[in-house]
């Protein structure tokens, strides 16, 4: 392994993410304490947004879809089908389960939807309506009655577009507010705001952190912090479609990673230089370039196995293969956000439009979760029921025996009384006795 360029030392990375870990913790007790007063002093600060409600009217909804074209309502209305027909094709395969496991005992499970989710849509520097896509539909297919929606203003601003996504996705609440008093606010409620259960959606470092600190008290989906993105290739696409593809997620903001991995070092030089002359001409090279300079990698690789090594071990959100055989990293690769497989696909498609989430996981996260999906708003709640005096004591007899040999007396008897109320068992009351297996 070769590294052309690193990005930013380990210990730099740790003290910003102390920095924010600080800044996070007192904002959420400062929200905890006073509430709403808190959340619209937050706005005015780092939005400059002052409102006596921050949830949106109806008209006000109505004035943002009036203010779209036909084309922009049909843009977003494709967008969400697609979203959403891949987000019921995924609750489909969710079933409950009833089993008679043994004679006279019936386990299952059932998918339970919470009952109130928090959706964040990241828009201060861009309007991500795409957001409100991902976690706002979702919710709603699996089944989740209450859904709050928060969006930042968009240059001092409602954005129309994210209010639109957000309405036609099927959102019960939308306010404007946004980074860490949007979320804490909808976590930990304030006088005009109910909290929910759960919180989902993707966000800035601050954003990300409160989410962090939050879980516990309410669910999260996964800790989905600045986008990262990592290019696979080899010789068999050009130094325009890597840099392009890097440059693509490193907008995002000046603390997104981007990576390119290859097995060709003529490719990685290419790259580096395409992204130089990009760089000159991009409208986002602001931003992009700070990325890059901060965060950008080149790494050549011997072979394909060492490629799968290396990028599991990154973990990355989103990775981009395009090489002879982008199946093989479908079948050997196991640390990953969302695969996108061939030159012919790309991250901004999974971003906008496609069908598959966006909201995935960052800072190798993927070693232990998969995104946001329908999944995540449902809880499997198991239950147990017996149907017969010989099943309850059979299996009493069984409980009976373990849990004395963990000492647990009380969840003895629970068995005991039972074998000798169905099964006619003379069984000592647990408390008295004392002999190893008197059950």
């Amino acid at each position: 392994m070769k590294y052309l360029k690193r990005g930013m030392e380990a210990s730099s990375v740790a003290e910003n993410d102390r920095k924010v870990r600080e800044v996070v913790e007192a904002t959420l007790a400062d929200i905890e304490k006073r509430g709403d007063e808190a959340v619209r002093e937050l706005s005015i600060k780092f939005d400059g947004w002052d409102r006596d409600d921050y949830r949106l009217t109806k008209a006000e909804i109505d004035g943002c879809l009036n203010s779209l074209s036909k084309r922009d309502i049909e843009d977003i209305e494709f967008a969400q089908a697609q979203v959403r027909n891949f987000a019921q094709i995924q609750r489909a395969a969710l079933q409950d389960v009833e089993v008679e496991a043994l004679p006279g005992i019936i386990l299952g499970h059932k998918n339970i939807p919470i009952q109130a989710a928090g959706c964040y849509v990241p828009g201060g520097k861009y309007p991500l309506l795409a957001s409100a896509h991902m976690s706002v539909i979702t919710a709603k297919v699996a089944g989740v009655p209450r859904v709050v929606t928060c969006a930042p203003p968009y240059k001092g601003a409602l954005a129309p577009a994210i209010v639109a996504a957000q309405h036609l996705g099927g959102a019960d609440e939308i306010y404007a507010l946004g980074g860490i008093q949007a979320v804490g606010a909808m976590a930990l409620g304030t006088k005009s705001i109910a909290p929910v259960d759960m919180l989902v959606g993707p966000g800035n470092a601050f954003v990300a952190e409160a989410k962090r600190q939050l879980f516990g008290r309410v669910g999260i989906d996964l800790f989905a912090g600045p986008t990262e993105t990592l290019v696979i290739a080899d010789e068999t696409v050009d130094g325009e479609m890597c840099a392009t593809d890097l440059l693509g997620q490193a907008e995002h903001g000046p603390d997104s990673p981007a990576i390119l991995l290859t097995t060709s070092e003529k490719l990685a030089r290419e790259t580096m230089a395409e992204i130089d002359r990009l760089l000159k001409i991009l409208p986002t090279a602001d931003i992009a370039s700070k990325s890059w300079a901060a965060f950008g990698q080149v790494i050549v690789a011997d072979s394909d196995e060492e490629m799968v090594k290396i990028a599991d071990e990154i973990a990355s959100e989103h990775v981009q293969v395009m090489t002879r055989d982008p199946d093989y990293f479908l079948t050997n690769m196991k640390n990953y956000g969302a695969l996108f497989l061939g030159p012919r696909t790309n991250v901004a498609y999974g971003d906008k439009v496609i069908g598959t989430n966006h909201t995935l996981p960052t800072k190798k996260a993927a070693r232990y979760t998969g995104g946001l999906w329908v999944g995540k708003f449902l809880k499997t709640c198991t239950y147990q029921k017996v149907l017969t005096d010989e099943a309850s004591a059979m299996i009493g007899r069984y409980c009976s025996r373990l849990c004395d040999l963990e000492g647990f007396k009380g969840h003895a008897e629970q068995a005991n009384v039972r074998v000798r109320r169905y099964g006619g068992d003379n069984v000592p009351y647990a408390g008295r006795a004392e002999e190893k297996g008197a059950a």
